[in-house]
């Protein structure tokens, strides 16, 4: 069996590492405590998360130990890199109810131990693993200490070469005091881990490196220890876009934000340049699996499409949200009956549709356009459908004479759906 570093490596999960060679040998010698963290910047993961996911998932198969952090602490200064202005603050209530919400979801994939019931109480690691919250070690620091102890380590003049740092002050912004403490925040988490777990190994995306590499290099001035990191590519789509982004915007893995079908939609709407890439990520098929499916082409790669979708949509919200999306995704691209239980659904109370509502409104209000503009180009370029009748004209009002069976199923493209149902007054 291969050593489980050259399976991700295989897989396309390694972009930067401190040291391969030193990593995959790591890896070899027994149990490897590891950690990614996860700013709680809200309720849901989306599906780029499923990349730093699906590598822990590897590892703990392979015999290592994974510690989720939720950044309860770090949340509260925000990341500063890639973003053009500074993240809105939460408060703790607010970061310990997008916790519980980002556990939920990562136990889908891990085995994380009992897990947290409460985001404000102080947690160790099982056997198998942990989730854990900064906050149970940064919100007791003291300031003075802190700078004493661990800001002696830092180079003001190194940390402003960091990509990330050095975007934003080149910006009118500029970077903030609070934001710049960050990378020491961060830093002090993988001291924290190695002190008390043994951790030796942390995981994120490239846009992290330098974050990364300042715990590595903090770990060694304190406590004199070898500790290694793997960076993630950023992935975008074979066109170009980032990766779980959609006209509706972002993919989500909470299933009241991006419900099963919309998200196997997602899946199964993949450029097939991507198949390949996306069934290495996102499943655990092996490799000779994957290389059959990726190689199908012209209309045999649907069957490829169908297995990525089917299965991603499987690990994210089990097998019967699975089966129903996939139903009602081959009844859509079929002509079939689908099945309204699959279909997103969005309420419109009655006495608005006996008033009328302008159809470029109704299709943005319901998520099948990110604006009214783009909702009036849909109709336009005849994109816009009302229970599988095209409608061109923008001055289009849907009300109660459309209805049928007291609902109604829009259609944007070929196979993004939203069913209406009717809300009766309130009286």
């Amino acid at each position: 069996m291969h050593n489980v570093f050259e399976a991700l490596n295989e897989r396309g999960f390694v972009k930067q590492t401190t040291n391969a060679e030193q990593v995959a040998h790591l890896l070899s010698e027994g149990q490897v405590t590891y950690y990614v963290g996860f700013d709680a910047t809200a309720t849901s993961l989306h599906v780029g998360s499923l990349v730093p996911i699906m590598a822990m998932a590897h590892l703990q198969r392979a015999g290592h130990k994974p510690i989720a952090i939720i950044g309860g602490g770090t949340t509260m200064i925000g990341d500063p890199t890639d973003k053009t202005e500074m993240r809105p603050m939460l408060s703790q209530e607010q970061i310990a109810t997008n916790g519980n919400g980002i556990l939920a979801q990562l136990q889908r994939y891990l085995n994380l131990g009992n897990g947290i019931a409460d985001l404000n109480n102080s947690q160790t690691t099982s056997e198998v693993g942990g989730f854990l919250n900064n906050a149970d070690w940064l919100l007791s620091v003291n300031y003075l200490e802190f700078l004493r102890d661990i800001g002696k380590h830092f180079r003001v003049n190194e940390m402003i070469r960091a990509e990330g740092y050095r975007q934003r002050l080149e910006r009118e912004l500029g970077l903030s005091f609070l934001e710049f403490n960050y990378q020491l925040l961060q830093a002090y988490d993988y001291l924290c881990l190695f002190q008390k777990y043994g951790c030796r190994l942390q995981l994120g995306g490239d846009d992290q490196w330098g974050n990364i590499l300042a715990g590595v290099d903090l770990v060694r001035r304190v406590e004199g220890e070898r500790v290694h990191a793997v960076t993630f590519p950023l992935l975008t789509t074979a066109s170009g876009a980032k990766m779980g982004k959609t006209a509706g915007g972002a993919v989500w893995l909470d299933a009241e934000r991006t419900s099963p079908y919309e998200f196997y939609q997602y899946w199964i709407n993949t450029d097939d340049r991507d198949v390949s890439r996306f069934l290495a990520y996102f499943t655990f098929f092996p490799m000779d699996e994957v290389r059959r499916l990726g190689s199908l082409e012209d209309e045999a790669i649907r069957e490829a499409k169908e297995v990525l979708a089917y299965e991603v949509t499987q690990l994210a919200h089990g097998k019967t949200e699975a089966d129903k999306a996939q139903t009602a995704s081959r009844a859509a691209f079929g002509g079939g009956n689908l099945d309204d239980a699959a279909i997103p659904t969005s309420a419109i109370a009655s006495e608005r549709l006996e008033t009328g509502i302008p159809i470029m409104e109704l299709f943005h209000e319901v998520g099948l356009a990110n604006s009214r503009s783009e909702a009036r180009r849909l109709v336009q370029q005849g994109g816009a459908y009302i229970n599988e009748i095209q409608y061109r004209a923008i001055d289009t009002v849907v009300d109660t004479n459309l209805l049928e069976a007291d609902a109604l199923l829009l259609r944007a493209g070929k196979k993004r759906y939203r069913r209406i149902t009717i809300k009766e007054n309130q009286l």
